[in-house]
């Protein structure tokens, strides 16, 4: 008999829910079939684009203009059946040519915000269209300037019908993106989140793989923090836990069905949530405590000038950035932390913890050591 499949895949396929597609994938696939135009003629509908972990999704085309030297396409974006407030948006790009050597140029258009304040995996003044987005909407121009001889020296445009609107429902404006919203996504699939569906499967995890004798599991918030213990530990798949936001799920479950060590891996501001005692770590439900934040840099040598400005930061990830450059140790903090009330959730469970906080990289910023 073949083993029982575990990890974040037989998660999402164990919950029933239709996944759907990130605001990145929607621009991807706009910005491929607007530069397939701009240099045959011809638009591909629907157009497919490969994401990141080889899914290669076809998209239909809402919206084809072709005029000169500039060509627009518009996507509609599906979220599956995750309760996303951009679902049913229309996602433009606007592809246009520019002089050899210019290279890819991003911009902001109508209902995409703009980066007011640092903290951010942006500069200041940059169009909210995250890292890997543009690095998908790159490498896709690359393949496709190959193909048809072309330099790839572009500028594109992004834009979501109403997002500005839209945007009032988000963090942006508090995070000082104005006039619109982000484009998002570092694996191009919205992973749909039913409260009890998704923690349903969390426990359906931790079964699967006390039941393949695996006696060490890592809780992940994401794709990138898999990799993440991948890395460090060489788990294997059955040994993930895709618990995305809930923290307190996964916690509670191994309390009542203990395995011998559990690795809690996540961004360095979603696990100060789970630090300040927060065990449902969405963005809707739980907020970044700076004031906490401060408290612990303190603790940590943190003296009183930058413990006022780790206070004031944006973003958790400024705070970081405050406190690396003067050497307080504040991601470790954070996973100490973070790894205490772990504990305090298993009360006496015989279950040793640590906690890895990461950045949006990958990167490690931050360690607990095991307890």
């Amino acid at each position: 008999m073949s083993e029982a499949k575990g990890g974040r895949s037989a998660q999402l396929k164990h919950t029933g829910l239709r996944p759907g597609w990130t605001t990145g994938a929607c621009a991807t696939a706009a910005t491929t079939a607007a530069y397939t135009a701009l240099l045959t003629g011809d638009f591909p509908d629907p157009v497919s684009i490969t994401l990141p972990k080889g899914q290669t999704p076809a998209f239909a085309l809402a919206v084809e203009e072709l005029d000169g030297e500039r060509a627009t396409v518009g996507v509609v974006k599906d979220a599956g059946d995750d309760p996303d407030v951009t679902h049913g948006a229309l996602v433009r790009a606007t592809v246009r040519r520019l002089p050899p050597g210019s290279g890819v140029v991003f911009r902001a258009g109508p209902g995409v915000g703009t980066v007011t304040r640092p903290g951010l995996p942006l500069d200041v003044g940059e169009p909210a269209i995250n890292p890997m987005p543009r690095q998908m909407m790159r490498d896709h121009i690359e393949r496709i300037a190959a193909d048809h001889g072309a330099t790839g020296d572009v500028e594109v445009t992004v834009s979501v019908d109403h997002g500005e609107e839209i945007a009032r429902s988000t963090w942006n404006p508090r995070l000082g993106i104005l006039g619109g919203l982000s484009i998002l996504g570092t694996t191009g699939v919205v992973v749909p989140y039913s409260c009890s569906a998704w923690i349903d499967s969390i426990r359906r995890g931790v079964d699967v793989a006390r039941a393949a004798g695996h006696t060490h599991v890592a809780g992940c918030t994401g794709s990138t923090s898999e990799k993440t213990v991948v890395a460090e530990y060489g788990l294997p798949e059955i040994a993930l836990l895709d618990m995305g936001d809930f923290a307190g799920a996964v916690l509670k479950y191994v309390r009542r069905h203990p395995v011998d060590r559990l690795t809690v891996c996540g961004g360095f501001a979603k696990l100060s949530k789970l630090a300040a005692g927060h065990l449902d770590l969405h963005s809707a439900r739980s907020q970044v405590d700076k004031g906490f934040l401060a408290e612990l840099a303190r603790q940590g040598g943190a003296d009183t000038a930058l413990a006022a400005a780790v206070a004031d930061a944006n973003t958790g990830l400024a705070a970081l950035q405050l406190c690396a450059a003067a050497g307080v140790p504040l991601g470790d903090l954070v996973a100490v932390a973070a790894r205490d009330q772990a504990l305090s959730v298993l009360r006496g469970a015989p279950v040793a913890v640590d906690v890895i906080c990461i950045d949006r990289a990958g990167a490690v910023v931050g360690r607990s050591g095991v307890h």
